[in-house]
C-alpha cells in the first residue's frame, strides 16, 4: 500500500500523516478505508508463486517491486499502512511489525533470538506478564534467563559479559512500576563485546517513542504494548516492536506468520488515527503527572514518591537527563501504611479509576502487589522493591489541579487511621 514515490526527509508529525497510503488504492479516499479480508486474488498464476516465494523468505523483493498479499494471516493493507506510518516516529528506525497485543510483541520477539540452551539477561522490575513469561515459558523451553536490578549497572554489565550462550538482553526503563531506569547506551556498548553480540531489546512503552529513543542509543529493538500511549484511549490490544537489521525482522515476519498475531484490520485502522495525536497526548499528560508528583513528595501519608525528576541517586538522575527527554506521565507512592492505607486510598478516589493498564486520556490507579505484578515470586518482588504500600498512577489529560485534589482527598481519608495505629510520628506529621 505503500507509494514509493513518497518523500523520505519529512519531519514525523508529516510522514505519520502521509506514509504508507496511496489513494490511488483506495478510490481516492482521503484515509484508508478497512481491508477486512482474509485472502487476496492473485492476477496470475506467476503471481501467487512469486508471493510465496517472498513471503516465505526464499527470494527478495527487487527494488521498487511490490509483492502481492496472501492471507491476512501473514500480512494485510491496514497493518502495512500503520507499520509504515509507525516509522518516522521512531528515530532511527527502519521498519515495524504491528502484533495483537504488546506479550505478542514480546514474545516473538524473543522466541525469535531464542532457542533451547540460550539465555536471557533481563532487568527488574518487568511488567508483571513479562516476568510470568520468563518463568512460564521461556525456562521451561530450555532457555535460561537471569534477572538484574534495573539501574545497576555494573551488574548488568557482569551479567551481560559473564551469562553462557547469552543471545538477548532485554531491558524495561523506565522499569515498571518503580520507574527505575537503566542505561541503554551503556548496555548495548558492553553487548557489542561479545561475538557473537546478543540482541539487545528495549520495551520503551512507558516514555515512547515521544521522550525517549533507544534505537539511537544502539539497541537493537524498540518493543511497545500499543494498547497503551500509542493507542491512547483503553479501547483496544496492540503491540509493535520496531528496529533496523532486516534479517531480525525477516525472523519476526515468518514467526508472526506462524503464531497468527498479527493485528486485525479494525484495530489497525483505529491505530493509524490515534498515531498523529502521539505527541500531543504524551506531553499534556507529563506535564500533569510532574505537577502533581511534586505537589505530593511532602505529604506525610507517603513514604516515597517514584518519578523522574525526583530522582535522588546521582546515577539515576545522569541517566534520566541523557537519554529522556521529558519525565513522562507514570508516577508510584508508596504509601506509610501497607496494604490497608494503599486499599483506602484506592476507595476513596473519586475522578482517578482503579484500574490496570496506563497510557490512556483518564488517570488509572493501581496496587500492584495485588494485581499487575500478584503473581511474581516473593524474592522478585523484593528485588523490584515492589511494596505493599506501593500504588502506580498512570495520568491522565484531566486537569491536573482536579487530580491533585482527587489524591489528597484520599490521603486525607487514611491520615487518621495511620495517626491512630502510630504510623505516623511526630515528625512526619509535621511534614
Amino acid at each position: 500500500m505503500a507509494d514509493s514515490k513518497h518523500p523520505r526527509n519529512e519531519h514525523p508529525s508529516t510522514a505519520v500523516l502521509t506514509r504508507g497510503f496511496d489513494p490511488r488504492l483506495s478510490v481516492w479516499s482521503a484515509r484508508p478505508a478497512v481491508f477486512r479480508t482474509s485472502t487476496y486474488v492473485f492476477p496470475t498464476p506467476e503471481a501467487a508463486e512469486r508471493a510465496f516465494d517472498i513471503t516465505s523468505g526464499r527470494e527478495q523483493l527487487q527494488p521498487g517491486e511490490n509483492s502481492y498479499l496472501i492471507y491476512s494471516r501473514f500480512n494485510h493493507p491496514n497493518a502495512e499502512i500503520l507499520e509504515d506510518q509507525m516509522v518516522p516516529i521512531e528515530e532511527n528506525a527502519e521498519w515495524a511489525l504491528v502484533f495483537n497485543s504488546g506479550m505478542a510483541a514480546i514474545m516473538t520477539a524473543l522466541l525469535s533470538v531464542l532457542k533451547p540452551g540460550d539465555s536471557i539477561v533481563y532487568t527488574m522490575p518487568l511488567y508483571g506478564g513479562t516476568m510470568n513469561m520468563m518463568h512460564q515459558l521461556m525456562e521451561p523451553l530450555g532457555i535460561h534467563t537471569r534477572a538484574v536490578a534495573a539501574g545497576h549497572s555494573e551488574e548488568l554489565d557482569e551479567a551481560i559479559l559473564g551469562t553462557p550462550n547469552l543471545r538477548a538482553v532485554l531491558i524495561e526503563t523506565p522499569a515498571n512500576p518503580t520507574m527505575r531506569m537503566t542505561d541503554i547506551r551503556r548496555a548495548t556498548l558492553t553487548a557489542a563485546r561479545l561475538d557473537p553480540k546478543p540482541v539487545v531489546m528495549v520495551d520503551n512503552t512507558f516514555l515512547g517513542p515521544v521522550f525517549q529513543h533507544p534505537l539511537t542509543l544502539g539497541a537493537d529493538l524498540v518493543i511497545y504494548s500499543a494498547t497503551k500511549y500509542l493507542g491512547g484511549f483503553s479501547d483496544l490490544l496492540a503491540g509493535m516492536v520496531l528496529g533496523r537489521d532486516a534479517e531480525l525482522r525477516k525472523g519476526m515476519f515468518g514467526h508472526r506468520g506462524m503464531f497468527g498475531n498479527i493485528l486485525q484490520p479494525d484495530e489497525c485502522w483505529i491505530l493509524d488515527g490515534r498515531l498523529p495525536t502521539v505527541s500531543l497526548r504524551m506531553n499534556r499528560q507529563s506535564k500533569n503527572a510532574q505537577r502533581i508528583a511534586e505537589s505530593l513528595v511532602h505529604r506525610a501519608e507517603i513514604r516515597k514518591v517514584y518519578y523522574p525528576t525526583l530522582f535522588d541517586e546521582p546515577e539515576q538522575i545522569r541517566i534520566r537527563l541523557s537519554q529522556c527527554d521529558y519525565p513522562g506521565a507514570m508516577m508510584s507512592i508508596d504509601l506509610r501504611g501497607g496494604k490497608p492505607a494503599a486499599f483506602e486510598f484506592l476507595r476513596h478516589l473519586r475522578v482517578a479509576r482503579n484500574a490496570v493498564s496506563l497510557g490512556g486520556m483518564e488517570t488509572l490507579v493501581c496496587h500492584p502487589k495485588t494485581t499487575t505484578h500478584s503473581a511474581s515470586p516473593p524474592e522478585e518482588m523484593e528485588l523490584a522493591e515492589i511494596t505493599d504500600g506501593l500504588i502506580r498512577i498512570s495520568v491522565g489529560v484531566e486537569d491536573w489541579r482536579d487530580l491533585l485534589r482527587d489524591f489528597e482527598h484520599a490521603l486525607d481519608t487514611i491520615r487518621p487511621k495511620l495517626e491512630e495505629a502510630g504510623v505516623l510520628s511526630a515528625e512526619t506529621s509535621a511534614r
